[in-house]
């Protein structure tokens, strides 16, 4: 973690409110729709509060055990353009971490 990014489980749209209350001016949802069946909510439900909020979100799913450098690359196009601080979530935090940290190690973040 630093100053620009934080990671979360599964957050549901309710949260938000907490998200914008901590200062995350951008999320980035990297866990599936449907990863966790039907309880899971949507990116596009998770969207729509979030950006009634103000705050920037990215979906970018990707699946657990199989981050390619294309989502690496993606991730860090988005990362960077996006305003700071970042929150990352997937079903843990940690598919969102180890992207950030493939980013990070292949020298592609500006943070």
């Amino acid at each position: 973690m630093s100053d620009n990014v934080g990671f979360a489980g599964q957050i549901a749209p309710e949260q938000l409110t907490q998200v914008a209350e901590k200062g995350f001016k951008s999320v980035i949802n990297n866990r599936p729709d449907m990863e966790g069946g039907p309880d899971q909510p949507t990116s596009a439900q998770i969207e729509e509060t979030a950006r009634a909020l103000g705050i920037d979100y990215v979906y970018q799913p990707v699946v657990a055990g199989q981050i390619t450098e294309v989502d690496v690359r993606a991730f860090a196009n988005h990362f960077n353009e996006l305003p700071k601080p970042v929150l990352m979530f997937c079903r843990t935090g940690n598919r969102s971490n180890n992207l950030y940290q493939i980013a990070k190690q292949m020298d592609l973040l500006d943070d």
